[in-house]
């Protein structure tokens, strides 16, 4: 029994002998780069020249160089070049930061290259990567692959012909055939950036973003999209297309979670309801997603379509949002009459469960606004439209134009219907200016309030009530002047032709004069607070784009 366990003991010490004698100390790989050996359930050592001295290891791998370690079922470790085969399991732990798993390496120790294959995956704890084959580059951390990939991060999924992983930043980049989606969206596009830890994707190319939920799409050649946190910053003439409307702008910003946005340079908002449809261009529109609101600035111009006459409004500043809302907070005058055939304002229905309305929306232009269509235009201070009654509400002392009529006072009220002017009422102070011909004579009419009457967008008849007074220059067939006639009464109606004047009818207490042409101050005859505002006149909507 002695001898046996003697026996035993000198055998042991010569097998640890004879293997330390089998694996020389490697001299040739730089200091801190030897891929040394930390395990293995079997061994075995060749070398066969200078430059091939082989180490083949079996079972439960484990071999390490610097921080990182590798394991493996079976390798096979070249100690003069510092090459590592393995096969099976193979697992990469670098630094415990990043960890890649594959059934087949080669890895360059002097290099610090890996080159994996066959079911490789990586991960850096946030995302997971997969594909077929992967280049890993241990110094700067640095993944590859050329031949299809997929990464899984969270509720992410990315897909691309190529693929460059990152690990100090955990950025990826993908390139070729970019697919990515998630719950609320689908990216497509030919080079796409994404951060595993933050969540965040950065585009490079033209990208297409569509959004499943909102039915929402997004066309860009660089920006980036926080998938965490639902805000979006994007560049380079950007488009974002909705079932409601296109938003093109230089540069946009939106935030999902709040519905907040902001477009800048150059933005346009093109509306796609060809009822009730408008369009808006500033150099900046803040948008209100959960309120349906909007504020454009700087150089802002409202559209609203009109069949073929489109009007045409700006300002330094317009805002539009849902009347319903409105109407929860601030009275709005229900100023149609019950039978009109437009929907009131007092038939809207305040209920978060109603279906959208087109009409539901008003607009509300303030501080030096200037309205134009081939119709009418008009300046004035302050402007508030709705769609629900088709009415302009034009306030602090505006001017409207019709042909050669000018209409003033310090409140105006212009009513649409069938998407052409149906009736102008003028509240205080009202003047209506009718220029003859192409002389310097004027048709003048003056009253308390004016209310004017449209058909088929032309001035047919105006009234004017309270102290009215009228200044008309008479002509004959030839257009020759028989005279002019000032008077007053209590109501003055004038009837048009062509939006011309050609009759005038006077309704109590007519008191008046006709004064024949060459013997008459025609200045004298001007009734106070006259003024042909000409110079003010919007004299095309090209105007209106030009801002001084």
């Amino acid at each position: 029994m002695t001898s046996r366990f003697i026996l035993l003991v000198l055998f042991s010490f010569a097998f640890g002998f004879s293997f330390a004698q089998r694996l020389p100390t490697d001299t040739t790989s730089p200091e801190g780069k030897r891929i040394d050996i930390l395990y293995a359930d079997k061994y075995n050592y060749q070398k066969i020249d200078s430059l091939n001295e082989f180490v083949s290891l079996v079972g439960k791998v484990k071999v390490q160089q610097d921080n990182v370690i590798f394991y493996a079922d079976s390798a096979v470790l070249n100690r003069q070049l510092n090459i590592l085969e393995a096969f099976g399991n193979v697992h990469i732990n670098d630094a415990d930061s990043i960890h890649t798993y594959a059934q087949y390496l080669r890895y360059l120790g002097k290099e610090k290259k890996a080159f994996l294959q066959k079911k490789v995956r990586l991960t850096d704890g946030k995302g997971v990567l997969t594909t077929e084959e992967l280049e890993y580059d241990a110094t700067v951390k640095i993944g590859t692959y050329l031949k299809g990939g997929k990464l899984v991060n969270k509720k992410s999924t990315l897909t691309s012909q190529e693929g460059y992983y990152y690990g100090d930043t955990r950025d990826v980049i993908f390139k070729q055939k970019v697919v990515m989606i998630d719950p609320d969206n689908k990216i497509t596009g030919d080079t796409l950036q994404y951060n595993t830890g933050t969540e965040i994707a950065t585009f490079t190319s033209p990208t297409v973003v569509y959004n499943i939920k909102d039915k929402r799409t997004i066309k860009t050649r660089e920006g980036f999209y926080d998938m965490k946190n639902k805000k979006a910053e994007l560049y380079k003439r950007s488009v974002i297309e909705d079932s409601a409307a296109i938003f093109t702008a230089d540069e946009m910003a939106f935030d999902d979670s709040t519905g907040l946005g902001e477009f800048r340079g150059n933005a346009v908002y093109r509306s796609k309801d060809t009822a009730q449809g408008f369009d808006m261009i500033a150099n900046n529109i803040r948008t209100n997603k959960k309120t349906n609101s909007m504020v454009a600035t700087q150089k802002p111009l409202l559209l609203i379509k009109q069949g073929v006459d489109t009007i045409y409004i700006t300002a330094d500043t317009l805002y539009s949002a849902k009347l319903s809302d409105l109407t929860k907070t601030r009275l709005v005058p229900q100023i149609r009459d019950q039978s009109a055939n437009d929907t009131l304002v007092n038939k809207i229905v305040h209920s978060d469960k109603e279906a959208e309305d087109s009409s539901d929306k008003f607009f509300e232009a303030y501080y030096n606004v200037k309205v134009f269509s081939d119709s009418l235009q008009a300046v004035g201070d302050s402007l508030f439209y709705s769609l629900k009654d088709s009415v302009f509400r034009l306030f602090k002392k505006p001017i409207v134009w019709a042909q050669e009529n000018q209409i003033s006072g310090d409140t105006i009220y212009l009513y649409i219907q069938n998407k052409k002017p149906e009736r102008l009422y003028v509240f205080e102070n009202s003047m209506a200016i009718n220029r003859v011909d192409s002389s310097n004579y004027f048709n003048q009419l003056r009253g308390t309030t004016l209310n004017a009457l449209f058909i088929d967008g032309k001035i047919n008849s105006m009234r004017a009530k309270g102290n009215a007074e009228n200044v008309y220059y008479a002509t004959d067939e030839d257009k020759s002047f028989i005279g002019v006639n000032k008077s007053t009464a209590d109501i003055i109606d004038v009837f048009f032709e062509d939006s011309k004047p050609q009759k005038v009818v006077f309704l109590r207490n007519l008191d008046g004069t006709t004064f024949p042409m060459r013997l008459t101050n025609h200045d004298e005859l001007k009734i106070r607070g006259f003024k042909w505002h000409d110079a003010l006149r919007p004299k095309s909507k090209y105007e209106l784009l030009t801002f001084k």
